[in-house]
Parts: C-alpha cells; structure tokens; sequence
C-alpha cells in the first residue's frame, strides 16, 4: 500500500505563494518594502532590523522565513537579495539602549530607522504604531505570508550573525559565534564563571546571574 506524501513546493510554487500581497500591491502602482527583525530574544548582542525592497522583475529564489532556512541557505542568499534590492537598509540598536527603553521600543525604533529612505508602502511582521515616511501594514507571520518581509528576515539575521562572528573573537569565553548570544547552556555557564561583558543585555541576565 503506498503512503500519500504531500508534495514538497518548488521554489516557483513558493514564490508566487509569498508574493501574493505584493502581487496586488505592485498591480495598484505601489512600492514596496518589507521590515523585520531579528535578536529580541538574545541575552547578548545587538537587536537588528532590516528593511529591504526588491523590485518585481529581480526576485531572488528561494526566500522565505529566515527561522525555516538552514545557516547555509540563508547566507547563499544573502549577497544576491542586496544585489537585487533597490533599497536595503539595516538598524543596530544596542544591548546599553535596550536596557534602557526595553526591547520592544528598541525593536521599533530599529525599525523606524532603517526604514527613513524608502518611500511606499511597508510590510512588516507583526510589529504596530510604527513612524514610517509612508503606509504600512502589519502582518502576523508575516516572514512566512510575504516575500519583502522574507527578505528582511533574512537580511536581519544573516547581518546580525556576521556581527556575533566578529564578537566571538573579542570575547571568545561565551562562543558567540555558535551560540549568537542566546541563551544556550554553554552561555549561561560561561556567563556565571566569567560574568557579563559590554554585550551582555543587563535586564536580560538578571536572573541568571541573581537567582
């Protein structure tokens, strides 16, 4: 008796699938950028947004939600989607501005920033009350429903990592590079043996490090 197995989506199948908002969108005359972001969660490091546009007729294959994507993938991605866009802009906020407005406004005004150059409209994930220079519109699961904001996430993540690389060999006792500054069992570890450094989210550790 054979098994049914549902079939696995081409990477054809799921771009028409992610651009369908973008599709109405471009159909109306409009302009399109996608924004997320990328490192709420960390205990260390930056909270990094990107907002990036591509144009229709120089789509990338193989976008989607950046969580979904192998390391591998999202990097063989990265350098074609910013040679693709028309517009690719990313925010660094840092670990000192987090503690201080927390991490949601921070997210925000990552987001704000990075947007200032674009003019359209703006698709983001999930995230409301944002000042940007034009329409925008909120999207829960958005980096799995659209492709901009697929491409942001994956813009955010891949420049966030490269970050963390590079901070991995400043502070290489909390394997940064590996971990990116989540909360792994190797981080906390080293984290209680070694204490904070200047990456560190202080709100984010207290109870580590104060249990």
């Amino acid at each position: 008796m054979q098994t049914s197995r549902r079939k696995r989506e081409s990477n054809e199948e799921k771009l028409i699938r992610l651009t369908e908002i973008e599709r109405t969108l471009w159909a109306e005359g409009h302009a399109i950028a996608g924004i997320d972001e990328v490192g709420r969660g960390p205990l260390a490091g930056p909270v990094v947004t990107a907002c990036v546009s591509i144009p229709k007729d120089r789509l990338v294959l193989g976008v989607e939600d950046s969580k979904k994507l192998s390391e591998k993938k999202r990097e063989a991605l990265y350098a074609p989607l910013l040679n693709a866009a028309d517009y690719a802009e990313t925010c660094f906020i840092s670990p000192q501005e987090i503690d201080e407005i927390n991490i949601l406004n921070a997210t925000k005004r990552a987001m704000e920033r990075c947007a200032q150059g674009f003019r359209g409209i703006f698709l983001i994930d999930a995230v409301q009350g944002l000042r940007l220079p034009g329409e925008s519109r909120s999207i829960i699961h958005g980096d799995a429903l659209s492709y901009m904001i697929g491409a942001a996430s994956i813009v955010a993540k891949v420049t966030r990592d490269h970050y963390m690389i590079e901070l991995d060999q400043k502070y290489p006792m909390y394997g940064f590079a590996r971990n990116k500054g989540y909360g792994t069992k190797e981080h906390i570890e080293a984290l209680r043996r070694f204490g904070p450094c200047p990456e560190h989210r202080a709100t984010f550790i207290q109870g580590i490090l104060n249990p």
